[in-house]
């Protein structure tokens, strides 16, 4: 008797080998043929009829017992509409006749990407967002009772969560924004955390696993792209000036301090002024320099 369940309620059903019957039945064939030949040879044609007809019986009786399970599937097995047990050893199967219906419910990986849906974020910007979805049925039981179509409610349990997680951040964090907390696209990883666990909570009724979520498409709204691409177009400006800058200051300061050191190239305060303000508009300027020769004096 086999109790082999990923359910968490105890299974009851009877359900054994199915090589097992199955050798069975073939031995009680044979039995039965056998049993036939010699009763008609030694005359006694009603006992051998007889003997054909319980034979018939246990066979059209032990038949419509076996099933097959493949790896990684379970057979939910229901007796007069009440749940007896959940079976998911893989291999032919033999259960009782009266365990109908037994329905099969795949505990294998599956995948699904949700459609894009328009939502506004945290800051009211218009996005389009989706993600991709692995899960798996880790109670059979829960998965067949509890709801109608459990691979349904997955999906639409998952357009639910990520709608409202795409409304609780931002896209991203503008050049004034404050940077405590996430936004969609600068933390990938713990917003695709918080994707999985939302999920979590809302299929786990229906005996749900959850192994992964991840955003698979995001952007702004086709209404304001090409406004937010500006945007972060001026923002990467800015970070690029504001790196030149700081290397461009770095490099004025070593320069003046090595012709410092060189003798015969003392400067006073009003050259060494003018050679800093050339050399930030030559180092700083994004083309290139065209030098001017000073042939006389600097006064």
């Amino acid at each position: 008797m086999s109790t082999n369940s990923v359910s968490g309620t105890s299974p009851r059903a009877f359900v054994v080998s199915g090589v097992a019957v199955l050798l069975l039945l073939i031995a009680g064939e044979a039995l039965a043929v056998l049993g036939f030949i010699r009763n008609i040879g030694a005359g006694a044609e009603v006992r051998a009829v007889l003997i054909m007809m319980a034979s018939a019986a246990f066979t059209v009786f032990l038949v419509p017992g076996f099933f097959l399970n493949q790896p990684k599937q379970a057979r939910v097995l229901t007796l007069f509409g009440a749940y007896r047990g959940t079976d998911a050893t893989a291999g032919l199967r033999w259960t009782l006749p009266f365990y109908y219906p037994r329905m099969k419910v795949s505990t294998r990986l599956r995948n699904f990407e949700s459609s894009r849906s328009k939502v506004n974020d945290a800051v009211g910007n218009p996005i389009e967002i989706s993600a991709i979805v692995v899960w798996r049925v880790v109670d059979p039981y829960r998965a067949v009772f509890e709801v109608e179509d459990y691979a349904t409610y997955v999906e639409t349990q998952t357009e639910s969560a990520v709608r409202s997680l795409a409304s609780s951040y931002p896209y991203d964090f503008g050049l004034n924004d404050s940077h405590d907390g996430l936004s969609l696209r600068g933390d990938t990883a713990e917003v695709a955390e918080k994707m999985m666990e939302a999920i979590q909570d809302r299929v786990a009724e229906a005996g749900i696993e959850i192994v992964e979520a991840r955003i698979n498409h995001l952007a702004y709204a086709t209404e304001i792209a090409a406004a937010m691409l500006k945007r972060q177009q001026a923002s990467a400006l800015l970070d690029a000036r504001e790196t030149i800058v700081k290397g461009t200051v770095a490099i004025v300061d070593a320069a003046v301090k090595e012709i410092e050191k060189s003798e015969g190239l003392a400067l006073d305060p009003e050259r060494k002024a003018a050679m800093v303000a050339n050399l930030m508009v030559v180092l700083s300027s994004g083309a290139e320099p065209t030098p001017v020769i000073n042939a006389g004096s600097l006064y």
